[in-house]
């Protein structure tokens, strides 16, 4: 019955010590920080800003011409010729149908284009993580923000930053 105990014991302590021995193999890091911190993140932003650009300025002066339309409609609508304001809503109602429906594949094709965009990014810091993480000898990286807390868990954060830029 003793050497049963010990040896349960002995089998417990080496458990024990194969966790803590997992948990320094543990590393965090901080994602959205490098994600943030990226220079490339700017340089998208400005390329898409320049590549949907023709079609925000188009859309801008639809808004404005259909705006104009509309005033006069409200303004003059009661004295003019009942043709005349027919003809006048009408267009009216064309052109706000055409901008809404431009309006909504450009917000489409811009999201797209975003989350594509998003996606490379993330992609390389992905890549850097696991560079980083076999580089160190770290089994498990787990996103700061998805722990609530780790003492004694690595930060390669910074680490992986030096990798992606």
């Amino acid at each position: 019955m003793k050497k049963l105990l010990c040896a349960a014991g002995l089998s417990l302590a080496l458990a024990v010590s194969a966790g803590a021995q997992a948990a320094d193999k543990i590393a965090v890091v901080n994602v959205s920080s490098i994600f943030q911190q990226l220079p490339a993140r700017a340089t998208v932003a400005k390329q898409l800003e320049n590549e949907f650009k023709g079609r925000a300025t188009e859309l801008q002066g639809m808004e404005r011409d259909l705006q104009t339309k509309m005033q006069r409609l409200q303004r003059d609508g009661s004295t003019m010729k009942a043709s005349e304001r027919s003809r006048l809503e009408k267009d009216v109602m064309a052109q706000r149908e055409t901008f809404s429906s431009k309006a909504q594949a450009f917000e489409q094709d811009n999201r797209r284009r975003q989350a594509e965009e998003r996606n490379k990014i993330l992609s390389r810091i992905q890549d850097a993580v696991k560079k980083v993480a076999a580089d160190e000898g770290y089994d498990v990286v787990v996103d700061a923000n998805a722990v609530a807390y780790a003492s004694s868990s690595k930060d390669i954060t910074a680490d992986v930053l030096k990798q992606v830029k």
